[in-house]
């Protein structure tokens, strides 16, 4: 199994996906995955796209067994390397006669699609074969193009798509290699997964016009064709292409977000892929459970509330100092330094866990646990810490110091005997309380939160704003 990204830009979602349906086969099945580089687009091709696409990869937690950084028996992994590998292809070709090169200009070729266009013809422009049969000057420049048949068709069992036959006759000599001795991709294509052992090959269903070309080069140079497996798209919620305006498309954006990468492949997976009713999945039972026979033949739409909720899941189902952990580098970003094992950190987790879906919620939700004085909403101090709730919070702050322990049973125990005394309705308080606690209107239980918070931090905040009125 392979997965040949072109660092053009981030690893996209798409890509995941693709990236993902390979692991998962090659890790089931004790096979192989390869991580091979396509740069052969030289304009676009970039060392910061070929870093983000294998940080993508690697904190998916997708590894490769051969590719960058990790080396193996066919290398090098990057097709600007394999140069001299793809020439000795297509010479092969060439001595066999199933290819030849072309000495056509770009002005040759311009003087044809005019004369093509003149005709009014509504086919598109082939090239005609102006230099199948011409003598073999190697010293010129020239491409090479490979001696497309016109006649059948050629077909193959696609193990999600079912048979699928392409006519010959929609074909074109195409070109293999260009002047500058590049590839192009269906010949670049053909050449690794013949050289480095692969044996099935999936990809997105857009690449299904490639694949009659790329079993016509196997059968010429007389090797095996791989099974070969077409995905279906992955679209926006309203039927069109997937982009930035509709989704966060880049992996990397997710780890920003605070997702958990087991959260990621979960959703990916169900996104073309199911297996009975089942949503949640380890990224073991992916391994054991996935299959080609129920991958969808039809695209997925992306639903972003499907993909939170499964992203929850994960996240809740974390002990809790894996949460601590994982939301350090995000409360950082609130400008909390923090270590994982705080017991300030720890003890709030079990609080916020049932409210939270990312990692960024994790670090807003458990803040004012973390700070000296909580970040105070204005609208919520202007509407519950009026003069009469403070006056009220000094004097539950007094009640409350002498509950030992400082527990939540006992808190709430006192707290409602003190408003029965007082005849003061307990959302007055409560409110009042809980915002001079979190600087919220919305929390965990009071008095969870005063439990959490203990005695000294809890009534100084209570007394704090009562003083400062």
């Amino acid at each position: 199994m392979r997965f040949a990204p072109s660092p053009t830009g981030y690893l996209h979602i798409g890509g995941a996906r693709t990236a993902l349906f390979n692991w998962l086969w090659a890790r089931k099945h004790k096979g192989v995955f390869v991580l091979r580089v396509e740069d052969t687009d030289r304009e676009r091709s970039t060392e910061e796209s070929v870093r983000a696409v294998l940080e993508s990869m690697r904190w998916l937690g997708l590894d490769w067994d051969e590719g960058p950084e990790v080396g193996g028996p066919h290398g090098p992994y990057f097709q600007t390397e394999r140069l001299p590998i793809y020439r000795e292809h297509a010479e092969r070709l060439i001595a066999l006669g199933k290819a030849y090169r072309c000495f056509c200009t770009k002005e040759v070729l311009a003087q044809a699609r005019e004369a093509h266009k003149q005709t009014g013809s509504r086919d598109a422009f082939r090239y005609p074969g102006t230099c199948r049969d011409r003598v073999d000057e190697p010293d010129r420049p020239h491409v090479v193009r490979m001696k497309m048949p016109s006649a059948g068709t050629t077909g193959w069992l696609d193990l999600v798509r079912d048979r699928i036959d392409v006519p010959n006759s929609a074909q074109q000599d195409v070109i293999l290699l260009r002047s500058d001795g590049v590839p192009l991709y269906n010949f670049g294509a053909v050449v690794d997964d013949v050289t480095m052992g692969v044996t099935l090959v999936a990809r997105g269903d857009d690449h299904i016009v490639n694949t009659p070309i790329q079993i016509l080069l196997y059968e010429a140079f007389g090797y095996p064709v791989p099974k070969m497996v077409h995905l279906p798209m992955i679209l926006a919620p309203n039927g069109e292409k997937l982009s930035k305006r509709h989704a966060a498309v880049s992996v990397l954006d997710y780890r920003t977000q605070g997702y958990v990468p087991d959260a990621i492949l979960n959703y990916l997976a169900r996104l073309g892929w199911s297996h009975g009713d089942q949503e949640i999945f380890s990224r073991t039972e992916l391994i054991e459970k996935f299959d080609w026979e129920h991958v969808g033949k039809t695209a997925s739409k992306y639903d972003g509330k499907k993909f939170l909720y499964v992203q929850g899941e994960h996240l809740r189902a974390l002990p809790d100092a894996e949460i601590a952990r994982f939301a350090v580098p995000f409360l950082a970003e609130n400008k909390i330094r923090v270590e994982a094992d705080d017991p300030r950190l720890l003890s709030a987790i079990p609080l916020i866990r049932p409210r939270v879906h990312t990692f960024v919620d994790v670090a807003n939700m458990v803040d004012y646990f973390l700070r000296d004085e909580p970040v105070m909403h204005e609208a919520a101090r202007q509407t519950f810490l009026t003069a009469e709730n403070l006056a009220l919070l000094g004097e539950l702050a007094d009640v409350l110091e002498k509950v030992n322990p400082f527990d939540r049973a006992p808190l709430e125990a006192a707290m409602k005997t003190w408003l029965t005394e007082r005849n003061v309705p307990m959302k007055q308080v409560a409110q009042a309380a809980r915002v001079a606690l979190t600087g919220r209107t919305e929390s965990p239980g009071l008095f969870e939160v005063m439990e959490v918070l203990g005695p000294e931090r809890a009534l100084a905040r209570m007394r704090g704003h009562a003083l400062h009125q």
